[in-house]
């Protein structure tokens, strides 16, 4: 279960309930008409879960398997990634997932030192198919490890594509597994589709309750029984001259990954240029408590008052540790904590932090865990997604688009045509 508690100092006026409303019809078309596909992942994906088990189990070099590398970068890793690292202390006997995301040469020889190549599963993963990143780490993973895709190793690799993309046409003529992402599912918002379903079922982990949540997380939206949704959406758009940033304060070092996914869902999204011509957004900021408080929170008690604050607690680890009935010389003024649990304290001082930010009139809203589970986990994936549709919906921009990301490529290609002329 999942609490979901604002403190935004917002009064709801009629013109906001209208714009809300507004809104919410917007994301019922969304659906509807099929404009963005991620809504109806919790459903269809069920079906790639079966199909990734029954292909897999008899394949030895997929089941059997001891670590499966993830060859993606942005969309195409982050969501898989942070799911992993949240999971993962309570699965250790989920396999090993390496994630090769970025061109940085030192990072790339340290992990393929880490392959052995008999027990691994390689799996590529781009939408377009053609991600110059993950193309460019793929070639060097056949050369260090001679994949033969005509051969031996043709059931090491499979790939995660769009239906009929230059990937797609590869693994054909090699006769590679291929799983596919529906096309009107950008990848920012593809974690949910075979994309992290895959890697993340083949590992072991139980995908299924995952869906289980984010299914539940989407009927509640549409029945109206999460509006909670739209007002932190109507406070976030209406206001986002004056409260340009958005700060989400995780409390738990497992969610490293999950502020990651989380920046790049919220930059890519809402960065945009809206229909008057002007250019609009959110920043948004992934910090971890109780590390980043020694640091960033001076700047949101003190700083301009130009961000808004999501704390995100969990109530029971699930494991804790006490911390000792230790007096040390000279530092006795500590002792007050002696006795109590590891956990007690993050949670306290994820509490006291929120007390002190409240305190000072920075706007705020809690995401407080019972536990942390798959299924609390695919809840919190649509929350976002859901929330990123309707701020985007509320600019009047186009939510999954990205022509910022695209201008970037293209200079890219051009410096590289150039330097080979």
């Amino acid at each position: 279960m999942i609490d979901y508690r604002l403190t935004l100092h917002h009064e709801t006026i009629p013109s906001t309930r209208e714009r809300m409303e507004e809104a919410f019809g917007r994301l019922v078309r969304e659906r509807e008409e099929g404009i963005a596909g991620y809504y109806n992942l919790p459903v269809d994906t069920a079906l790639v879960i079966d199909e990734v088990k029954a292909r897999a189990a008899s394949i030895p070099e997929q089941w059997g398997c001891e670590t499966i590398v993830v060859v993606g970068i942005g969309g195409s890793s982050l969501g898989a990634k942070a799911l992993d690292q949240i999971l993962r202390p309570a699965h250790p006997e989920a396999k090993e997932i390496l994630f090769l995301e970025n061109p940085d040469p030192l990072e790339i020889h340290a992990k393929f030192e880490r392959i052995n190549k008999e027990k691994t599963l390689f799996i590529v993963i781009s939408k377009s198919g053609g991600t110059i990143e993950t193309t460019s780490i793929f070639k060097a993973l056949i050369a260090r490890f001679g994949l033969d895709l005509e051969g031996a190793d043709r059931h090491r690799v499979l790939t995660i594509t769009d239906k009929g993309s230059i990937l797609h046409s590869f693994a054909q003529e090699y006769g590679l597994d291929c799983y596919f992402i529906p096309a009107n599912v950008g990848g920012r918002f593809s974690v949910l589709s075979a994309v992290g379903i895959v890697p993340l079922t083949l590992a072991g982990y139980e995908t299924g309750k995952i869906l289980e949540g984010a299914r539940e997380m989407v009927d509640a939206f549409f029945k109206r029984e999460a509006d909670h949704l739209l007002e932190k959406g109507a406070f976030l758009a209406e206001n986002w001259e004056q409260y340009r940033i958005n700060v989400l304060f995780a409390y738990g070092s497992y969610f490293e990954d999950f502020t990651k996914w989380y920046v790049q869902l919220w930059g890519e999204s809402l960065g945009k240029i809206d229909l008057s011509g002007n250019s609009v957004g959110l920043t948004p900021a992934g910090h971890i408590g109780s590390v980043d408080q020694h640091s960033f929170l001076q700047l949101i008690i003190e700083g301009p008052r130009d961000k808004t604050v999501t704390f995100l607690q969990v109530e029971n680890f699930g494991l804790d540790i006490e911390i000792p009935k230790i007096s040390l010389k000279h530092i006795e003024k500590n002792d007050y904590i002696n006795g109590h649990s590891f956990g007690e304290l993050l949670n306290a001082e994820c509490d006291a932090t929120r007390e002190a930010v409240n305190g000072v009139g920075v706007p705020t809203d809690l995401i407080r865990f019972d536990r942390l589970s798959e299924r609390n986990l695919g809840e919190l994936i649509l929350y976002y997604e859901l929330l990123t549709s309707i701020v985007g919906a509320m600019l009047g921009i186009n939510t999954y688009d990205q022509p910022g990301v695209e201008l970037g490529k293209k200079i890219l290609v051009k410096k590289f045509q150039n330097k080979d002329r």
